[in-house]
């Protein structure tokens, strides 16, 4: 009993804290000791008139009807229990008319009057939150209506969700501290001249430790297929977004080297046998040559024996575009790597209309691409491409095959609008309207940008490096040094030809061969940089031209075309070789003798003799000063160590269709 007096005791202390409540005034009689929070009923302490003032009824802890015990006859009574007390028939009389409380359901509300208190208190409360929520919703409103009508615009909740692909890349290792303090070969970049260079780098060192810091969360990849070969195959077919299949149906990844290759930063240093780390999202603040430490972005050092810049280069943009509001500036893009190819990927499976600004390599091949795309996932897509030229690469090409090459590229089912410049630019609805200087307007969904790159040479301010004032990049030797140690090759070099002088190539066979003499040369070779390099255009699996040297359209030029077969395609080639990377044929040979040519009189030579709109395949020299300096192979292939030794001649030829045959073009 004294421990249910206990428990009732100390229920009711928490009821009371629970509550606020002070001690009771008063006395409180419980007909159930389980139900510890009901007040049956409540006796007040009175005055000398009370006959109950001075003492306390007791209750037993038992239902109000008491069973007594069975006597020794086997029988029993069943009396009324009435009090403990007797003479206290008013008390006894509420105890009869207390119900007795059902210990399984909840016990009654206490009287309590701070409950009152409190109740009253959160009704202010919630009248003072709904006047704030409304006091808030009119300002916003009130912002709103004030607003140009041009920033009311609703969002496009698609063009957000895409754009969530070119957000900051996620770092990898997350934190810098599992970045090595040290290392050998530091490179900066990781593209093609990266690759290139630490797959020179191992060669020649095999247990040599090589860093990566790219600011791109990707391992190295390939630029080329991304505006090629990647779209001519519906998603549905791949395994997954980063694959593609070649021209030979073959499939193939975006990435140099699986994963599994490389090994992560933190077991750079303890590994004996070396190999090949890559920091992933990590950008490269400053270097400081004469100590040879690479700062990253929070300031952690990284001491190296031998450093290459491999920055690369970043796509350019109009002022109209650029200097355009945010609004509308959400439907501009240009395009580079992997990130815009993600969101560009999503975009063209939904949107209506893309326009692509720009007519040289990567518009006109990402216009015939999309275009091709389209017809397979979204045929009411509607590709138009807007250049001031008046044919496709109008730069490169002699303008009578640049505009051949036009008609082609409109019979992919692309809208050129050549000879064009976009003058104004507004949002209307969800769309873009560019207004052109012939008075023109094509409203679109989305443009992107195409009129080319510039060097990144964001560290040469910061590091005292030189950058080359009409070129661009990165100022290296014939070595391709920058400064003692530390090397620049790829898109972001300006390096000395020997034979057209200081030069700086954006192409993927100069990443490479620039890349692998930077990475050889660190290890200790010393070689010049002599090479030529090449470069490629695919219009889609029907149309190619490989290049080399100095290909201006503004140069006098003398072509020799002949009727093109089966076999004179880009889908044949690569059925041919399995190789998509175009640059990689040139490793086989090829005999410079001609076997029986057709007679001279079914070729095609120079601009003045185009009669006819047949430029099946061809070979296209450019002259200076009577000199072959540059030479496009139109549909040609597996022939540019000809081109190359042609040029290598540095002499004047008397006839250049005899030249020509050594490119085997009359062949069957």
């Amino acid at each position: 009993m004294l421990r249910h007096r206990s428990l009732i005791s100390l229920l009711n202390n928490v009821h009371r804290q629970t509550c606020h409540l002070r001690p009771p005034s008063h006395n409180l009689v419980r007909t159930d000791f389980l139900c510890k929070f009901n007040r049956c009923y409540s006796k007040k302490s009175g005055g000398a008139n009370d006959e109950s003032s001075n003492k306390t009824p007791r209750i037993t802890p038992s239902a109000a009807t008491y069973k007594s015990p069975v006597d020794n006859r086997g029988s029993s009574s069943s009396t009324s229990y009435k009090e403990c007390h007797p003479g206290t028939q008013k008390v006894n009389s509420e105890i009869q008319s207390c119900n007795r409380p059902n210990p399984v359901s909840a016990c009654p509300p206490p009287d309590c009057a701070h409950e009152e208190s409190a109740a009253a208190q959160a009704r202010k409360n919630n009248k003072r939150l709904l006047a704030a929520i409304l006091l808030t919703a009119g300002t916003c409103y009130t912002i709103w209506k004030l607003q140009p009508e041009s920033n009311k615009e609703k969002i496009d909740v698609k063009t957000s969700r895409k754009s969530a692909a070119k957000s900051v890349p996620v770092k990898i290792p997350s934190t810098s501290s599992e970045i090595p303090a040290h290392v050998p070969y530091l490179l900066v970049g990781g593209g093609t001249a990266g690759f290139s260079a630490f797959r020179a780098i191992k060669s020649l060192d095999a247990k040599a430790k090589v860093l990566i810091l790219s600011e791109e969360g990707y391992l190295p990849y390939m630029r080329p297929p991304l505006s090629k070969e990647v779209w001519y195959d519906p998603d549905s077919e791949k395994k997954d977004e980063l694959t593609f299949k070649q021209w030979n149906g073959s499939e193939k990844s975006l990435f140099y080297e699986p994963e599994d290759f490389y090994i992560s930063p933190k077991e750079l240093d303890e590994n004996p046998n070396g190999g090949v780390a890559v920091a992933r999202g990590w950008r490269v603040e400053r270097i400081d040559p004469f100590k040879r430490i690479a700062y990253l972005e929070d300031g952690h050092e990284i001491k190296y024996e031998k450093c290459l810049l491999a920055t690369g280069a970043k796509p350019k943009s109009l002022n109209i575009f650029s200097k355009a509001p945010e609004a509308i500036q959400k439907h501009i893009t240009t395009f580079r790597g992997i990130p815009d190819y993600v969101e560009l990927n999503e975009i063209v499976k939904e949107t209506d209309s893309i326009a692509i600004i720009g007519g040289g390599f990567l518009g006109s091949e990402l216009a015939c691409a999309l275009s091709r795309r389209a017809s397979l996932e979204n045929p009411k897509l509607k590709v138009y491409q807007i250049f001031k030229e008046p044919g496709n690469m109008h730069k490169v090409l002699p303008e009578y095959l640049s505009l051949w090459t036009t008609n082609k590229v409109a019979k992919e089912g692309v809208h050129i609008i050549a000879g064009s410049e976009v003058q104004d630019v507004k949002l209307e609805g969800n769309e873009v309207s560019l207004m052109l200087n012939d008075g023109k307007k094509v409203s679109v969904n989305k443009v992107i940008v195409a009129v080319g790159v510039e060097p990144n040479t964001y560290l040469a301010e910061k590091s005292g490096l030189e950058v080359d004032p009409d070129c661009g990049g990165f100022l290296v030797n014939a070595e391709l040094e920058a400064r003692s140690h530390l090397y620049a090759a790829g898109d972001c070099s300006c390096f000395y030809d020997i034979k057209f002088g200081r030069r700086r190539v954006e192409h993927h066979d100069h990443a490479v061969i620039s890349g692998r003499l930077a990475g050889e040369n660190m290890v200790g070779a010393g070689k010049p940089y002599l090479h030529q390099s090449m470069f490629w255009s695919d219009l889609g699996p029907d149309i190619g031209f490989e290049a080399i040297g100095i290909v201006d359209s503004s140069l006098p030029t003398v072509a020799v075309f002949a009727k093109a077969s089966e076999k004179d395609s880009p889908k044949a080639i690569v059925a041919e070789s399995n190789d998509n990377i175009r640059s990689n044929l040139e490793a086989q040979n090829v005999s410079t003798t001609s076997s029986s040519p057709s007679p001279v009189n079914t070729q095609k030579t120079s601009a003045e003799n185009t009669g006819t709109d047949d430029y099946g395949k061809g070979i296209i020299f450019y002259l200076r000063d009577e000199l072959v300096v540059g030479i496009v192979l139109w549909n040609v292939f597996r022939r540019m160590t000809v081109a190359r030794q042609v040029l290598k001649d540095d002499r004047k030829y008397d006839d250049l269709n005899e030249v020509a045959k050594l490119f085997h073009i009359f062949d069957e």
